[in-house]
């Protein structure tokens, strides 16, 4: 029996709210440079779909402008993100790298499996080093649908996982937990809304609490 615990990236492991805004606010500032936004920047709304695809973040905040538009602002709003990390502006939750310490001493394989884009999981675990615990980072730009379940199927696949946990802050990432038979941890962090963990197996605000759990 193989046993894997899987997280989710933003909201989860790391705080992305720190970065969050000045990453919008530039993106929409350099939207307004170009006479395509007059309005003030869409933060809040944002927020409310953290940690969906980027693709369809822009489909929500930016439905009337074309897809050149949006894949242009993808670009932007992503090195922004990547500039900040790299300057120390974001951090990890509490107790992230003792709980990935614990659980790889207790034999536990731990993988990332995020909406984010590779580059950008790629900026954060180089920063803080998480390849020292976390076996493989993966991204939802390395398959062909938007479907976390599938990403999480990939990583089971590839890895042969029989046995262990998906750990995140979404409704999608109960939903992949459920979806491929592991156990669905939910972390009522910062994104969460009301009833998006209710089907969890499992609900912490702590990432201690998995040390508790995983014995």
């Amino acid at each position: 029996m193989k046993q894997g615990i899987i997280f989710d990236m933003d909201g989860t492991l790391f705080q992305t709210d720190q970065i969050l805004e000045g990453a919008l606010e530039a993106t929409f500032d350099h939207l307004r440079s170009l006479g395509k936004w007059e309005e003030v920047t869409p933060l809040e709304e944002y927020r409310k779909i953290m940690g969906v695809p980027l693709p369809v973040v822009w489909e929500t905040l930016l439905p009337d402008h074309s897809e050149t538009d949006r894949a242009q602002v993808d670009t932007y709003f992503v090195e922004r993100l990547i500039e900040q990390i790299n300057q120390g502006k974001g951090a990890l939750y509490p107790r992230v790298e003792a709980t990935f310490q614990d659980l790889k001493a207790k034999g536990y394989d731990l993988f990332i499996a995020s909406n984010g884009l590779v580059d950008y999981l790629n900026a954060i675990v180089r920063y803080y080093l998480l390849d020292r615990w976390v076996t493989e980072t993966f991204s939802i730009q390395q398959i062909d649908s938007d479907d976390k379940a599938d990403l999480v199927r990939t990583i089971s696949d590839q890895y042969a996982i029989t046995d262990g946990a998906v750990v995140g802050d979404r409704s999608s990432d109960i939903f992949a937990a459920k979806e491929n038979g592991l156990t669905a941890i939910g972390c009522q962090f910062d994104f969460a809304r009301d009833g998006e963990l209710a089907q969890a197996d499992r609900v912490i605000d702590d990432l201690e609490a998995l040390q508790k759990i995983f014995t």
